[in-house]
């Protein structure tokens, strides 16, 4: 494979990335295979790996561990820290005292001297911005990380962070990991933008829309959702819900262009984020050998600017068919009282009248 730069830190990295959300018992418990799995993909030239702290409750960061074993030096080596690691306070979140904390057992279960890119999973509103890059910088120059990233940040924390890092003489998010895919393109109004200015890598996850996009789920036929996904989300996936209905409406649209390409929906799929200039790196999540040969097999798929034009047509840019799973959603948009005035100041006078309230229902 063909390597790119990784926002300016110099590493190089494979255009694909081993996502490893799926090893463990949330996905493949089989620790033996999962070994295999990253060794294959190793073998077939990925050269960059992609965990997190709190995938499998950190089973995934140990088998990526085992499997590193002897061909540590030749992988780059991503893991990210955010999520709750247990009960109680203070076992998650952007804090010092978290990350400072954590970065050591995920460098245990990894069996790793060093992580070469440590990344913040989500944003942390109880945190300043500027306590989380101080402890992040102070890992990179006892030399436990080589560099630091963000994941799921919006555009607008990203360019606070990097203004905060310039004022203080920090070092500054170098990677963005965000959603993107043929049904959730949002990201393509500010976040790669910014990610583009400030020079950043950028390695997107999910390119298959959390199962959408891998020709399983079809309009017309029916659903499985007894496995998968669908048990844990199953009103994303009722058929007869409008936005599900949307989904598959352009998933057929989908499937017929990839047939005149010549190619797979899933290989349509993961072609699609690498053919955009911000992107580095798509990540690929494999649950087992089988489906790790057959996202290979579309590494060579090209897309010319008639099918990308095809695409636009379909999916307009910048539009999200659906939110991605496990999209950060601001407290502005979470907490109705971030977005309301208290009652007795709403109006636009001193002394507002008693106030409007909806008519009842029934």
């Amino acid at each position: 494979m063909r390597h790119r730069v990784l926002g300016g830190t110099g590493i190089e990295v494979s255009p694909y990335c081993l996502g490893t959300m799926m090893f463990g018992f949330v996905g493949n418990a089989d620790h033996d295979e999962c070994v295999r799995i990253v060794h294959a993909a190793l073998d077939e030239g990925i050269n960059f790996v992609d965990t997190a702290d709190m995938y499998s409750a950190g089973e995934s960061e140990t088998i990526v561990g085992k499997a590193l074993k002897g061909r540590r030096d030749d992988v780059v080596l991503a893991t990210k820290v955010h999520f709750p690691m247990g009960d109680g306070p203070n076992r998650g979140g952007n804090s010092r005292r978290w990350i400072v904390r954590e970065v050591e057992d995920s460098l245990r279960r990894l069996g790793t001297d060093w992580i070469d890119l440590y990344q913040v999973h989500r944003p942390d509103h109880t945190t300043d911005i500027e306590e989380t890059l101080w402890a992040l910088t102070d890992l990179v120059r006892q030399g436990k990380i080589r560099a630091f990233g963000c994941s799921t940040f919006p555009a607008d924390e990203i360019v606070e962070a990097y203004h905060v890092a310039g004022r203080r003489g920090l070092q500054r998010f170098r990677t963005e990991q965000p959603p993107y895919s043929l049904l959730a393109r949002g990201v393509e109004r500010h976040v790669l933008p910014v990610a583009q200015r400030l020079g950043m890598g950028v390695l997107t996850w999910s390119p298959l829309a959390s199962g959408f996009l891998t020709g399983r789920y079809r309009k017309g036929r029916a659903l499985d959702l007894s496995s998968g996904r669908p048990t844990l989300h199953p009103d994303r996936f009722d058929p007869a819900a409008p936005r599900t209905a949307a989904k598959l409406e352009i998933v057929e649209q989908l499937v017929e262009l990839a047939e005149e390409v010549g190619c797979s929906l899933p290989e349509l799929a993961v072609a699609f984020p690498l053919a955009h200039p911000a992107v580095t790196s798509v990540i690929i999540g494999p649950r087992t050998m089988g489906q790790l040969h057959s996202t290979l097999k579309g590494r060579s798929v090209a897309l010319d600017d008639a099918v990308l034009d095809r695409i636009d047509e379909i999916v307009p840019p910048g539009t999200d068919i659906y939110p991605p799973d496990g999209v950060w959603t601001p407290p502005s948009l979470a907490e109705p009282a971030l977005r309301r005035r208290p009652a007795g100041f709403r109006s636009a006078v001193c002394r507002p009248a008693a106030p409007v309230s909806a008519p009842a229902r029934g």
